[in-house]
């Protein structure tokens, strides 16, 4: 853990910090340090505050939750070594959800595991890794996923493109690794059905967090004579990709699955303006309840470093809650038994997780920056605002699933 987050971490008086007191163990295996730690410990204090929370309520059945993380370096075999610590240590539940490569390789590692030690189970709620197959082909009983997949995303996108008749020519740009691959897969395939007249005119995917300078990625965009950029960069590279696109002077505007990383919106400043889009399951300057913008202000008053993000962190631990609350036990197999087909009434709309896939059905929100915001991002007074007819209901986001699951004998 890098001692910025390791700092943060002790900003926050969870009840459970403390090893000895938790009842009920969470595994937070995510990037905490190099290029892609912000995200990770973005994700980290929202998960951190939002078992505070709850164990400030009375925590779950009467036991309180601990929050710990685990450095995983966006590395899959670290993020193995990760998982058998947190094992050893007592967790029964893992969040991760920076990189679908780390999720793929703990989706195998849990299944096996779970195979091989009954009555010991782990569950891994996934928050942020949305390569499809987890949830199709892939699924697993003991994967719950609280992000819209990388489908569901796209088809927003691209429904809201099918109906700009300006954009003739598409650039995709995107990381190499199975996330990024799915994205531009998705892309391609949805445009073509919508929008057969639009040209693709750059495929491009470039190394996970190893590019420094975008600088040549936006000269080929310019060059291929783009007016829009679909892209699914996260954290440093969604924040080094605007950098280069703001220096170029370029107009091009980008539709991203998450133009909220840090750092991205003051990277391009008033650029972004009407320019930079993003599809999320919420965005602070939603109309919500006094509470919902009690908790914006604290997360934000907490952690000055950070934007209230992760909305889903607090959709995934309140869910847990409700779960085990319901199956009146905290142990795994009767937790994900609840959770299947289970509805939250959340601060912006009812999610329900999907029981023949584990994938959580929601609405979702495509925004453009503004400055006529309540809250800013990046600690400037720019901030995401809802596009008109920027809301996709849960039934419409929704996408079929292939998924035959095995499920274990019900308790």
């Amino acid at each position: 853990m890098s001692i910025k987050t390791a700092a943060l971490a002790a900003a926050v008086s969870v009840v459970a910090v403390s090893s000895a007191m938790a009842d009920v163990k969470f595994a937070f295996i995510d990037p905490l340090s190099g290029p892609m730690g912000p995200s990770g410990e973005a994700g980290y204090t929202s998960f951190l505050l939002a078992a505070e929370h709850i164990n400030a309520n009375g925590g779950v059945n009467g036991e309180q939750i601990e929050v710990k993380g685990y450095d995983n370096k966006v590395n899959p075999k670290e993020s193995l070594v990760q998982l058998q610590k947190a094992i050893d240590d007592g967790v029964r539940y893992i969040f991760q959800g920076n990189g679908s490569s780390v999720a793929a390789a703990i989706i195998d590692a849990v299944n096996k595991h779970n195979q091989r030690n009954p009555g010991d189970e782990v569950l891994f709620f996934n928050y942020a890794a949305v390569t499809p197959d987890f949830t199709n082909d892939g699924c697993s009983f003991w994967h719950f996923r609280f992000d819209a997949h990388a489908d569901m995303k796209m088809a927003a996108i691209t429904d809201y493109i099918q109906g700009q008749d300006d954009i003739k020519k598409v650039y995709l740009i995107g990381q190499d690794y199975i996330f990024g691959q799915a994205v531009a897969a998705a892309a391609e395939s949805q445009l073509k059905e919508k929008r057969p007249d639009i040209e693709i005119v750059g495929n491009e995917l470039h190394p996970l967090a190893k590019v420094k300078d975008f600088t040549p990625y936006i000269q080929k965009i310019i060059s291929s004579g783009a007016d829009a950029v679909i892209t699914g960069n996260w954290g440093a590279d969604m924040q080094l990709l605007m950098k280069a696109a703001a220096e170029s002077g370029s107009e091009i505007p980008y539709f991203t699955f998450y133009g909220g990383s840090l750092g991205a919106v003051s990277a391009l400043g008033e650029g972004a303006i009407d320019r930079l889009y993003q599809v999320t399951e919420a965005i602070t300057n939603l109309d919500a309840s006094d509470e919902q913008y009690a908790l914006i202000e604290e997360y934000k008053q907490r952690f000055p470093e950070y934007d209230y993000y992760y909305h889903r962190a607090f959709n995934a631990l309140n869910m847990f809650k409700q779960a085990a609350e319901t199956a009146g036990s905290n142990d795994p197999i009767p937790v994900a038994f609840a959770l299947e087909g289970m509805t939250y009434e959340e601060p912006y709309g009812t999610a329900t997780m999907r029981a023949d896939d584990h994938q959580l059905q929601q609405n979702l929100y495509i925004s453009t920056v503004s400055k006529d915001v309540k809250y800013g991002v990046d600690n400037i007074d720019l901030g995401w605002k809802l596009l008109d007819g920027g809301k996709i209901d849960a039934a419409a986001a929704e996408q079929p699933t292939t998924c035959q699951m095995e499920r274990p004998e019900k308790p």
